[in-house]
């Protein structure tokens, strides 16, 4: 296992490096730090934000990532409900349908501009982290259950098996590869979706208002440290997920199809 883990480790930084020096031989070969700043720049200019008195680089990254990891939770339980609903009743399928329908569709910068109209700056990052999560979650929930081996679920009642117990031995099982799908899919899309919605509203203290600000400035060198703060972030939620799955779902013996816990 250990032996598993440093060799994805030791692959994922080869393949880093390799990225972070095109991006490099980019930089010197448009020459311009303005318009194209190098990644030693954009570390350095992260180091230096890091080291910002007061800590508003952490206060800045704490709010963001409170708001968007809010939205992202209760997207997940809207989602789950949602999807478990509509698989057990077409009359709530039909209902929701349209609602689900106009999420995916409708642009989120289009959902921004009126959210702002109806609540508060503050929260509209958090209902549009929420937004992006709820149709893939759903979906994903309900085509886990419909998906279930409807032979064991007979096989099962003919024998007695209790609801709670069917529910842990059977359901269970089928839906959590569906989740795990749609919590990989929709995270970091949640996450980018919430930093477009502080980019356009500017909360008080957001990463969002930071990088409006540095694009305003014409501080190229600030705009690219942040835009790399938020990538790290969203690979680490994104990896933390993972880890967090792997435990719970290796403490109760479920694995995702294939029986491999995720890696």
């Amino acid at each position: 296992m250990i032996k598993k883990i440093l060799l994805n480790l030791a692959k994922y930084t080869a393949i880093t490096v390799i990225w972070i020096a095109i991006w490099q031989l980019v930089a010197v070969k448009i020459n311009e730090g303005l318009l194209f700043p190098g990644p030693l720049s954009v570390f350095k200019r992260i180091i230096e934000l890091s080291r910002s008195p007061d800590l508003v680089f952490y206060k800045t990254i704490l709010q963001s990532f409170k708001r968007i990891i809010t939205g992202m939770v209760i997207g997940v339980l809207i989602g789950t409900a949602g999807g478990i609903l509509t698989a057990f009743s077409r009359i709530a399928k039909s209902f929701f349908a349209p609602m689900l329908a106009i999420i995916k569709s409708t642009p989120v910068a289009s959902f921004i501009l009126l959210l702002v109209l109806w609540i508060n700056r503050d929260k509209t990052a958090m209902i549009i982290a929420a937004m992006m999560v709820i149709p893939i979650v759903w979906t994903n929930i309900e085509a886990g259950i419909l998906n279930t081996d409807r032979s064991l679920i007979e096989m099962a009642r003919m024998h007695g098996v209790g609801r709670f117990k069917m529910i842990g031995k059977i359901y269970l099982p089928s839906i959590v590869p569906y989740f795990v799908a749609s919590l990989r899919s929709s995270l970091g899309m949640s996450w980018k979706a919430g930093i477009a919605a502080e980019v356009l509203l500017q909360p008080t203290v957001s990463i969002g208002k930071m990088i409006f600000g540095a694009k305003l400035m014409l501080e190229t060198v600030d705009l690219f440290a942040w835009t790399a703060v938020v990538i790290i972030l969203s690979v680490i939620i994104e990896k933390l997920t993972v880890v967090i799955l792997n435990v719970i779902l290796k403490k109760y013996s479920i694995s995702p199809k294939g029986g491999v816990l995720l890696g």
